[in-house]
């Protein structure tokens, strides 16, 4: 069998050992005589993997006590509406940084159920940077923060934490979370996609403080009230419970590796090789400031676009694979997830400089 090395931004590249257990127990989990697929979600089997998985993430994430972890349906792009719906509570207004496509599709959602007030924008510069907290006009009397802490499209990350005084901060960590350590603690709300670092599409991850609940509007179905949810274990459905499996494994092959602190160090070696050989190259060029490239998502443009389709057959040809940037912007994007192994950077490099030696 021959695997490739897949940079798709997501559904993206999983850790191998975990697709390996997940397939010796495909047909049956701890001699239960059947696949997690099949397991009642309120039968002790599952309850035990849920639980587990879980109290992993929040040993991986230090997350207080005080927080509530949420496994929910919809993808991150549900809870750009659940937000509003959940905690506006009395209040008319929440204050947005605007950086890029998914920050937008979050303003856009919540403008249906509040005044939104673009507290940042870096749209100036083609969303090619975060903007510096001096920058920010934030309303004290706002609802939440929301920001995108790592925009997948532009590749731009916010390599710190904002501070937003008692205003609770949201963050859309869809595209970097446990990719680094994470102070919970500075957040009212955390929410994050799983097709990244975490499992299969279909799962979202929402860590939300305990004051923040019971402020749902009238309106919000039960099954998106958070403090329903809460009280019901993210189970007052179904839950997506293969999806809910396959996290609780990564988050154990995350600990493995030596948690998230290990993880950062892997990952910020994988972005340096990356970036660079991109910055002493004059045949492909970065879009986005030195000072908040993402570790995760990598885009970069050959300055002769004309050679794109060139680039990517061979890239496919040497298994390379998803190399090819979001629609909306064009150009080349690698993402370099958590299960992206230093090899698979290491072979993307070589095939940049092969390319650019023969095509240059």
């Amino acid at each position: 069998m021959a695997r490739i090395f897949n940079f798709s931004a997501g559904p993206a590249v999983l850790p191998e050992p975990v697709l390996a257990q997940a397939a010796e127990e495909m047909l049956e989990w701890g001699g239960s005589g059947m696949s997690v697929m099949e397991m009642s979600h309120r039968g002790k089997a599952f309850i035990g993997i849920h639980a587990r998985a879980e109290a992993d993430l929040r040993e991986l994430l230090a997350i207080p006590k005080n927080y509530k972890v949420l496994f929910l349906q919809g993808g991150a792009a549900a809870q750009f509406a659940l937000i509003p719906m959940n905690i506006l509570g009395d209040k008319k207004s929440a204050d947005y940084v605007y950086t890029g496509q998914w920050s937008k599709k979050a303003i856009s959602e919540a403008k249906k159920f509040c005044a939104v007030n673009i507290a940042a924008s870096s749209e100036d510069q083609n969303f090619s940077y975060a903007p510096a907290q001096a920058a920010w006009k934030l309303d004290p009397n706002a609802a939440y923060v929301h920001y995108t802490s790592n925009e997948t499209i532009g590749g731009v990350e916010f390599n710190w934490i904002p501070e937003v005084g008692n205003v609770p901060l949201v963050a859309d960590a869809s595209s970097h979370i446990l990719s680094r350590p994470l102070d919970v603690s500075k957040f009212g709300l955390i929410y994050a996609g799983a097709q990244k670092n975490v499992g299969p599409a279909g799962l979202t991850i929402v860590i939300v403080r305990e004051d923040l609940l019971g402020r749902a509007m009238a309106t919000t179905p039960e099954v998106f009230n958070y403090k329903i949810q809460a009280e019901a274990d993210s189970m007052i459905n179904t839950p997506p419970t293969y999806a809910v499996y396959i996290a609780g494994l990564v988050f154990a092959w995350l600990k493995q590796q030596g948690g998230l602190a290990a993880m950062e160090k892997t990952n910020v070696a994988k972005a340096k090789l990356v970036y660079d050989y991109l910055d002493q190259s004059e045949f492909y060029q970065s879009p986005v400031a030195k000072n908040d490239r993402s570790r995760m998502n990598v885009p970069f443009r050959l300055k002769n676009e004309k050679l794109d389709d060139a680039f990517l057959k061979g890239a496919q040809a040497a298994g390379l694979v998803e190399l090819k940037g979001h629609r909306s912007v064009g150009g080349m994007r690698a993402s370099i997830y958590n299960a992206m192994p230093m090899a698979g950077v290491q072979a993307l490099v070589d095939y940049m400089r092969d390319f650019e030696k023969k095509q240059g």
